[in-house]
């Protein structure tokens, strides 16, 4: 599968990933949301930045995914913790995602830059989400 990955352009998340200062990326909700469970080994990421731009900009492949048990605020936090040399998170990132209740981490590696494209938001279901499924690149690609 392929996704559409938007990252913190505050945090530098983009530039983190393709330096390899970072190789893993978070994400974690209340319940089981998007990206849980959706994400494999192989996959391929489209890297966007959240900063209103609407371009694609890196793509990378995708080595590990763990997606966490329900957990309390405290195990949450812990389990973040333990990954943080791989996630390198800000403070503000850490109060983000530290203390949800099911967390995905998911590992990548050939993280590289690529033409910038716009990309077709149109085909999918909640356009306001930040990670988005799809097939071929073709479909979304404007």
């Amino acid at each position: 599968m392929n996704h559409v990955a938007y990252l913190d352009a505050e945090a530098n998340e983009m530039e983190k990933l393709l330096k390899s200062q970072k190789t893993m990326i978070i994400r974690g909700a209340t319940g089981r949301k998007v990206p849980y469970g959706k994400v494999e080994m192989n996959d391929i990421l489209y890297l966007i930045k959240n900063n209103g731009e609407g371009e694609i900009k890196a793509v990378a492949e995708v080595t590990n995914v763990i997606n966490s048990e329900k957990m309390d605020k405290e195990k949450s936090s812990e389990f973040v913790k333990k990954y943080q040399d791989k996630l390198q998170l800000t403070e503000n990132q850490f109060k983000r995602w530290a203390g949800k209740r099911y967390l995905v981490l998911i590992e990548v590696k050939n993280v590289k830059e690529i033409t910038p494209f716009q990309f077709n938001r149109d085909n999918f279901k909640n356009s306001m989400d930040d990670w988005l499924i799809f097939e071929k690149i073709e479909e979304i690609k404007k």
